[in-house]
């Protein structure tokens, strides 16, 4: 067996790795080992250095690759290379002296909450755009893949591996397994729990799942939803609801944390909900709160920012009306 499927069984049965998780790490050592001109049979790790380590992530950023996909390409390497120091495959670490890349720190993306509500509205009442969708299935399945995301904060593969199993007998709460393998119950807000029981009362009504196959979300034929699939049913349903930019479920995942926020939910909390395994990655969501809470500000407060470029509005050094600090 070659070192990077020893690797790969390291992942899996020491680390514990989610699947997921694995796959990402192995593509990108793979995707280093392409790099090189080498694959894993051939592969020879000692004559790795650290300028062959520059090169690849140079060649990374001439794809025009974010630095965050750049550090994550990093961060599987330095894991696969540090294994290989342990057990002695190299002598010499060429991670060793790699840094990641900063990161430009971008605000979510979130639905605001009036377009959410009305988008939630005509989901439940089964009035919005039939796409490409004729099959009542499929419409009522679709609905319910983006009012789970937006009702729940589930990530998108957690999304597709929930089993009906999953929830308690009342559907009021629902054991999802998260990143790490680490598991949390996500409670079930009652407008969810409705289209739940209805969607499941439909697949047993029409027969839709007739190979006893256990997932909550199901193709046509029965079988579990893949991922490819669920990202383009929000895509097309968010964008015939006319929501501008990115339209994803991570962004109906960052939606959910930012309106419970908004609302006066506690950040430890929001926290256990997502999943976060540190309260840092959580509080990226105050920052939309407060960019909000700016944008009140200036259109409510009769002198915030106000200019004479625009009608009634002040300069900070407006003579006439002596500009906002003065009259604050």
């Amino acid at each position: 067996m070659n070192c990077v499927d020893r690797f790969a069984c390291y992942l899996r049965q020491e680390k514990r790795c989610s699947p997921l998780t694995e796959s990402s790490y192995l593509r990108d050592v793979d995707l280093f080992l392409s790099f090189l001109g080498t694959d894993r049979e051939r592969f020879e790790p000692e004559h790795v250095d650290t300028e062959d380590v520059h090169e690849w992530i140079a060649a990374l950023g001439n794809r025009e690759l974010s630095n965050s996909s750049i550090n994550r390409a990093i961060s599987a390497l330095r894991t696969f290379f540090r294994w290989m120091a342990d057990r002695g495959y190299v002598k010499e670490n060429p991670m060793a002296k790699i840094l990641s890349l900063k990161k430009n720190r971008v605000l979510p993306k979130f639905v605001p909450e009036s377009r959410m509500a009305q988008i939630v509205d005509d989901l439940c009442r089964g009035e919005f755009p039939t796409l490409s969708r004729e099959s009542s299935f499929l419409r009522r399945r679709d609905a319910l893949i983006v009012l789970f995301f937006y009702g729940s904060g589930v990530r998108l593969a957690e999304l597709v591996s929930i089993d009906r199993t999953d929830f308690d007998s009342g559907f009021e709460n629902l054991k999802v397994l998260g990143k790490g393998n680490k598991e949390r119950i996500v409670p079930i807000i009652g407008m969810l729990r409705r289209k739940i029981k209805e969607y499941l009362a439909f697949v047993d009504e029409e027969k839709i799942c007739k190979s006893g196959e256990k997932a909550l979300f199901l193709t046509e034929k029965g079988e579990r939803i893949n991922r490819s699939e669920v990202y383009r049913v929000v895509r097309e349903l968010l964008t015939a609801e006319g929501v501008q930019g990115k339209r994803s479920p991570h962004v109906l995942r960052h939606t959910f944390a930012t309106h419970l926020l908004n609302n006066g939910a506690d950040m430890r909390e929001i926290q256990e909900l997502m999943g976060h395994a540190s309260l840092q990655t959580t509080q990226v969501y105050t920052h939309n709160s407060i960019a909000r809470l700016k944008e009140v500000y200036r259109a409510a407060h009769p002198h915030a920012g106000r200019s004479k470029d625009r009608p009634g509005e002040y300069k900070k050094d407006d003579k006439d009306g002596q500009g906002p600090s003065k009259h604050i």
